[in-house]
């Protein structure tokens, strides 16, 4: 037995002395620091480390989280650690080949009804300056029917705060002569997805819940500070970090969008009403990522089991993907929301926004409950 120790113990030695003459003989740069230890972790997912942690700890492979996670193959995990190819899933290997591949890398966290690769989000363009400085929807009339303007806030104290980082994302059948989405675009509140935050706004208030909506026209705020169009949430954060510090009860922070994709995905027909379809994104390069992670799925959860389809789902994004933060590490309890596409009316996303606003009512009020 010791004899069968010591050679375990004389072949690790030798592994090391060989590793350190290569190192030393090639003139390799590598300095085990724990910026490289980091980055290399975060190669694994949470199923993988945990798998890789209860092979090793036999308490840790009794826990009940653990039981519920699907263990990856030996295999599989020197591949995607060695690669960054998962052999299961076809992204990892066009991913890095493809342009503009990288927008299906959006990790489904939860899929919604029809959810799949081919009907992920898609984001909208940048407007077209000269269509938005010579905007002749703004003040036309329509046929829509027209959100209400603010309601009285007669709550002891505002805690939502609803803000639109693309301000100009509009609806074409709310645009006159525009039949083309990538032109979806206006600077008309009354048009565009300002008009989804008035009437959430309005929701909440009914309600009960104090809140607060910036109609902030951001490509005039942009083209004021002579900003592009990547840089509308570092604007939008100024704004937020203003309204937060103004009044610091605002801790429930919504920014609503609106998708690209056409109505045949965005829309739900259910007990012969039309809604638009909403979903929820979370950026996963943030310090409040599980909070807002699981806020979402919650509100979801909930969305779902009064109106089932309605949500598409929810969805994560890191850099590589997006943005990768949205503005979330200012509180853990953001959501960013993106309500219907192009093609979907006010009063499919009336109904829905009255949807949405009677779950959150409810979720907001257990919240306040437990709290006190």
């Amino acid at each position: 037995m010791i004899l069968k120790v010591n050679g375990y113990l004389l072949a690790i030695i030798l592994v090391m002395y060989f590793s350190i003459f290569l190192i030393n003989y090639l003139k390799l740069d590598i300095k085990l620091s724990s910026d490289i230890v980091s980055t290399s972790t975060k190669q694994l997912d949470a199923d993988m480390l945990s798998s890789l942690l209860a092979n090793e700890i036999v308490q840790f492979n009794l826990s009940d989280v653990n039981k519920e996670i699907v263990k990856p193959s030996i295999l599989n995990g020197v591949v995607w650690v060695t690669s960054n190819i998962w052999p299961d899933d076809i992204r990892t290997f066009l991913g890095r080949e493809l342009v503009g591949f990288s927008q299906f890398n959006t990790e489904i966290a939860i899929a919604g009804k029809g959810t799949n690769l081919a009907t992920l989000p898609i984001e909208s363009p940048p407007p077209n300056d000269a269509i938005l400085l010579n905007d002749s929807n703004k003040n036309s009339s329509s046929n829509e029917e027209k959100i209400e303007t603010p309601k009285k806030d007669t709550s002891d104290k505002k805690v939502v705060y609803i803000y639109h980082t693309h301000s100009w994302e509009a609806f074409l059948p709310q645009l006159s002569g525009v039949t083309n989405p990538n032109q979806a675009s206006s600077i008309d509140e009354t048009r565009n997805v300002i008009q989804v935050g008035t009437q959430l706004q309005n929701e909440l208030l009914e309600r009960g819940i104090g809140t607060e909506h910036s109609t902030t026209n951001v490509t005039a705020e942009l083209k004021k500070k002579g900003w592009g169009y990547s840089q509308s949430y570092s604007l939008t954060r100024e704004i937020v970090q203003e309204a937060t510090a103004k009044e610091n009860s605002l801790v429930y922070l919504i920014d609503i969008h609106r998708d690209s994709q056409a109505r045949k995905i965005t829309t739900l027909n259910y007990d012969g009403i039309e809604y638009a379809r909403l979903f929820f994104v979370v950026g996963k390069d943030n310090k409040n990522y599980e909070r807002n992670l699981k806020l979402a799925k919650d509100l979801n959860e909930r969305l779902e089991n009064k109106i089932p389809g309605i949500s598409r789902g929810v969805f994560v994004k890191s850099k590589d993907e997006g943005n990768g933060v949205y503005n979330q590490d200012l509180s853990s309890n953001s959501i960013l929301l993106e309500f219907g596409g192009v093609d979907n009316t006010q009063k499919e996303l009336s109904n829905t926004v009255e949807k949405f606003a009677e779950v959150f009512s409810e979720y907001y009020k257990q919240v306040e409950e437990v709290n006190n």
